[in-house]
């Protein structure tokens, strides 16, 4: 699967490569060790998507001459969907390969020791898409960097949107709306479900049920009649896809009803594969994500940077087709980005070179204004002593909606593309 992607992408690259004709080749190298779920559930849960980004990212570079004299040499690796799949192909990838660095990860249970072993080995990380809070919170990591969300910012984003939105849609005061919070109980489910929980009791909601449930498991079926019993307005959900797929199958075979669900990322980023089982079902759900930089006004971003963004999407669309292109897309490319065009050439430049201390140094300079990235929000890291030191403080999601396979920013109000509709209109499988 490795293999067949890379080909078109190199086909892609070369039919577009014109625009990013490189000047020279570089003579030095960064070799960077880049690690995704190629297979596996996690795959298709947004992991594929990611890293189609992240190459997409470093053929760009590559092709424009790359970065200072350096050309970026990645070494790809499957994490398979597995934590411990994970962890030994870091070990292989810094001990075998001797790659200067990591970048990539989809799922925060790989991130989170990942980040900690690469950080007590003083080797660089570079973290493009996992949210989990937990990854560098209270860990006081040296080398671990993350321009992404994180997974606090999720769940404040989806109890803020309810609060502006309940008593103006459904004509339910926030003290009276119903919030059920469930959740894979890993770092991403928790994290995100902690942050739900924490925003929407302090907005005065009642949260009716919070559970979590195991990622892997095979019936969802006490949690579907525990929603039932708890009646609640609207669900939180966060999890994968296929813990998505059984709970969204049981719950319509058990008739269970709400006025709207609003997913977090990963299972509820790839709308086109929860078409594929439930199609005009999933009409109306929300998701909370950094967004699509497709869906954003370029006007709004940085002069180039809307042109940046198109040549991405026509990358992504020659080897996967005329589809949506979805988030973590996005996600992949635009913290790849991010690295290669402001902290390595900062680092090579200023602090003399690729290790890790040069790294650490350039990243913590990194001052870029909001409108400064294709996914529109900016990036400065906490600095060390702060108590998530090395995340980016400018990150922030939006919260999406689905109307007929397409989608559409529903929040904040400024940036908003759609009037979001809520509760789910008359006829829809999952109305009240």
């Amino acid at each position: 699967m490795l293999g067949t992607i890379a080909r078109r992408l190199s086909v892609a690259g070369a039919l577009a490569a014109a625009a990013f004709a490189a000047p020279a080749i570089a003579q030095k190298e960064l070799k960077v060790g880049v690690i995704y779920d190629l297979t596996g559930p996690f795959a298709a849960g947004g992991s594929e998507a990611a890293y189609l980004g992240n190459k997409i990212a470093i053929d760009m570079i590559n092709e424009k001459g790359g970065v200072e004299g350096y050309r970026i040499r990645p070494v790809y690796a499957d994490a398979q969907s597995k934590a411990e799949v994970a962890i030994s192909e870091s070990e292989r990838l810094l001990n075998q390969e001797k790659v200067d660095m990591l970048m990539g990860v989809f799922s925060s249970a790989h991130c989170v020791p990942m980040a900690q072993k690469a950080d007590a080995a003083k080797k660089f990380f570079w973290m493009n898409v996992c949210v989990a809070s937990a990854v560098l919170k209270d860990k006081k990591l040296q080398y671990a960097f993350r321009p992404q969300v994180h997974s606090d910012q999720f769940g404040e984003a989806s109890c803020s949107f309810l609060n502006e939105n309940s008593e103006k849609k459904m004509g339910i005061k926030p003290a009276a709306l119903k919030v059920a919070i469930i959740y894979e109980d890993g770092p991403y489910g928790t994290g995100v479900a902690a942050g739900n929980d924490s925003a929407c009791r302090k907005l005065g909601m009642q949260v009716v049920l919070k559970e979590g449930y195991s990622a892997t498991a095979p019936d969802l079926s006490s949690l579907v009649t525990k929603l039932r019993r708890a009646r609640p307005d609207v669900i939180l959900h966060t999890g994968y896809n296929p813990d998505i797929t059984l709970f969204l199958r049981q719950s319509k075979e058990q008739g269970l009803k709400f006025k709207a669900l609003i997913g977090h990322g990963a299972g509820y980023g790839q709308i086109a594969k929860l078409r594929e089982t439930f199609g005009d079902d999933t009409n109306y759900f929300f998701n909370v994500d950094p967004v699509a930089a497709q869906l954003l006004d370029p006007k709004t971003l940085k002069p180039g940077l809307g042109d940046l963004t198109n040549e991405m999407v026509k990358r992504y669309q020659a080897v996967k087709g005329p589809a949506e292109v979805p988030p973590h897309t996005s996600m992949g490319f635009n913290q790849a980005w991010i690295f290669f065009t402001d902290v390595l050439p900062r680092a090579i430049k200023k602090h003399g070179g690729i290790d890790s201390e040069a790294l650490r140094k350039a990243s913590l300079e990194t001052d870029i204004p909001l409108g400064g990235t294709i996914q529109g929000y900016g990036v400065k890291f906490y600095p060390p002593g702060a108590q998530m030191a090395g995340q980016n403080e400018r990150s922030s999601p939006v919260v999406m909606q689905y109307v007929n396979g397409r989608t559409y920013i529903a929040w904040p109000t400024p940036i908003r593309t759609t009037d979001p509709v809520l509760p789910f209109p008359k006829g829809h499988p999952f109305a009240q």
